[in-house]
């Protein structure tokens, strides 16, 4: 028998680690710019939604000013208003009055200021101010808690209520 001498290679564990720490810092370089290329997307995506976000945050914030001092003019317009009905009342006749009544109520309607309905209707607290009960005759069949006079009128400006209405109230 003839003796045969085999080769054994040695093999370690620190030579295996080497071989795996190689071929995971050898990745394969499509692979790594595919993955920068994800990550700066998805950068990019973000921010651009944070400034649409604060596009839309600058625009609401600045419809929100402007309605807030239209709110604050239309307040310091009312008691012109009411000058004019007071003045109608007194003289229904003038010309002149009714003419800037209905310029008013004109400029009023384009800037949408809306006059709140009052007489005939149920009070309601969030429109309408009670200033006085009266007991109204059975022959007019009133329900109770129905406006049945208007002292001031009451205005709104969109859905905001800019003054509520002075009104009697029956019993």
């Amino acid at each position: 028998m003839e003796d045969k001498e085999v080769k054994i290679e040695e093999v370690s564990i620190q030579d295996a680690d080497k071989k795996q720490v190689e071929e995971k810092t050898e990745k394969d370089p499509i692979a790594e710019m595919a993955d920068k290329l994800a990550e700066m997307n998805d950068k990019y995506l973000r921010l651009a939604a944070e400034l649409e976000n604060t596009r839309r945050r600058s625009a609401l914030d600045a419809e929100s000013r402007a309605r807030t001092r239209a709110m604050g003019v239309a307040e310091k317009i009312l008691p012109v208003m009411d000058a004019v009905q007071m003045a109608l009342k007194h003289n229904p006749d003038d010309v002149g009055i009714q003419s800037l009544e209905r310029a008013l109520k004109s400029s009023f309607d384009q800037i949408g200021i809306t006059k709140i309905e009052s007489v005939g209707q149920i009070l309601n607290p969030m429109l309408h101010n009670a200033i006085q009960v009266v007991e109204v005759p059975e022959d007019k069949k009133v329900a109770p808690n129905t406006i049945v006079d208007e002292m001031q009128a009451g205005y709104m400006f969109g859905d905001n209520v800019l003054r509520t209405a002075m009104v009697v109230v029956a019993k």
